[in-house]
């Protein structure tokens, strides 16, 4: 069976790849829409199952991975900011506090009417920022295209204090709890694919 990723994220794609897995890549046409009232954690499960389900009508013999990250302060959603400014006020309301990161994780697999729908929830801590410090994180224009409008495996490591839960979740795929979803559901064990890697 062949495994496609709903997704166009990199950070995604190089996760996956450094397990050594073989996938293919196709991304999502839906929008991403947020309901009013709408549970954060909810969200991103509807979102990871609706990107994975429309990749997945089109692709039958297929395990299709669909994701979503959205990270939460205070119980507002942060999104992907639309410019500098909003990027700053993103930043300045999460110095000195602890945020959550959290990505819905769906796996679709059509032909045996499998459907898996989850979520996993890691916590941020940034330091206390200065204006001047978050100015110049924002003019290195990694802000761009990321929750919450910094990137934790990137330059945004320095704005981190702590972390609490699973670092790559922060990054965009919760890595370790889908091997258990390839594991448990669809017999595809990541070590026995790496076995002989390092070898």
């Amino acid at each position: 069976m062949k495994i496609i990723l709903a997704s166009g994220s990199p950070r995604r794609k190089e996760i996956l790849e450094n397990m050594n897995l073989k996938f293919d890549i196709i991304k999502s046409s839906i929008e991403e829409t947020i309901i009013e009232n709408e549970n954060p954690k909810d969200l991103v499960k509807r979102l990871s199952y609706e990107k994975a389900f429309d990749v997945a009508k089109k692709n039958k013999g297929s395990i299709v991975i669909g994701s979503d990250t959205i990270v939460v302060l205070e119980n507002q959603i942060l999104g992907k900011p639309n410019d500098k400014k909003e990027a700053f006020e993103m930043l300045k309301n999460m110095s000195g506090k602890e945020h959550s990161v959290i990505t819905g994780i769906s796996m679709i697999y059509l032909d045996e009417n499998k459907e898996i729908k989850d979520f996993c929830v890691s916590k941020v801590k940034f330091k206390e920022l200065s204006n001047k410090d978050i100015n110049a994180y924002i003019e290195t224009g990694e802000y761009k295209d990321k929750a919450g409008a910094y990137g934790i495996q990137g330059i945004g490591s320095i704005l981190v204090e702590y972390i609490k839960g699973d670092y790559f979740n922060i990054v965009g795929f919760p890595i370790s709890y889908a091997s258990e979803i390839f594991k448990n559901e669809f017999g595809i064990n990541l070590f026995e694919i790496n076995k002989n890697r390092f070898i």
